[in-house]
């Protein structure tokens, strides 16, 4: 784990989350927006991008209305199919989707007031995209696979196969922790939880 300086007081840092699929990156942010942070994230940002119709009329253009459900918006869930296993039409779609979530997340920054505790950026990707430049803190949710792969079998069907299908497109999390500044531990009570929250940010001297 990195180690750093606290961030001392001026404009408000910002703090990155990073963590193995269905470590509770969520929470934490949820946990961090109650603490006075902004949270900006990236899903769903994504999806509205996905509701803009020239985003809309350009994936058709690519993959056929097959795209499109009954109502006429793009499917998530086709898109994601169509990506997942092709990496050149992912980068082609986050390529059309990136102006318009940056665009929203500076948006959101921007409307941070002095009283802000931080600025968070909540990216399933982030430091595979280089987000991480962007922060001052980078935050590792660190949550036991057999948790993980519990909650992402509730949650979303998968099975072990396949999350571990879907991490494998992933840095490790070897790599994500060794990049971080601080560790939080989501396997428990979500108070303990909210008590690491509320210990990292006291280490930011804000």
């Amino acid at each position: 784990m990195v180690e750093g300086d606290p961030v001392s007081a001026g404009p408000p840092p910002v703090i990155g989350i990073v963590g193995g699929i269905g470590s509770g990156k969520s929470r934490v942010a949820s946990l961090l927006e109650a603490s006075g942070c902004i949270v900006s994230d990236a899903d769903a940002l994504a999806r509205a991008a996905l509701r803009d119709e020239t985003v809309r009329d350009t994936i058709v253009s690519w993959w056929g209305e097959g795209m499109l459900e009954d109502d006429g918006s793009v499917s998530r869930a086709r898109v994601a199919d169509r990506v997942f296993a092709a990496p050149a039409e992912l980068d082609r779609l986050e390529a059309l989707l990136h102006p318009l979530v940056e665009s929203g997340r500076r948006a959101e920054f921007d409307a941070a007031g002095d009283d802000t505790t931080a600025l968070v950026i909540d990216a399933p990707l982030l430091l595979e995209v280089g987000l991480d430049r962007e922060c001052d803190v980078i935050l590792y949710v660190d949550t036991p696979r057999a948790v993980r792969l519990e909650r992402v079998a509730s949650s979303r069907g998968w099975d072990e196969a396949e999350l571990a299908r879907r991490e494998g497109r992933q840095m490790s999390l070897d790599e994500k922790r060794s990049r971080a500044h601080h560790v939080v531990v989501n396997h428990g009570r979500v108070e303990d939880l909210r008590e690491q929250v509320e210990a990292f940010l006291a280490t930011l001297g804000r």
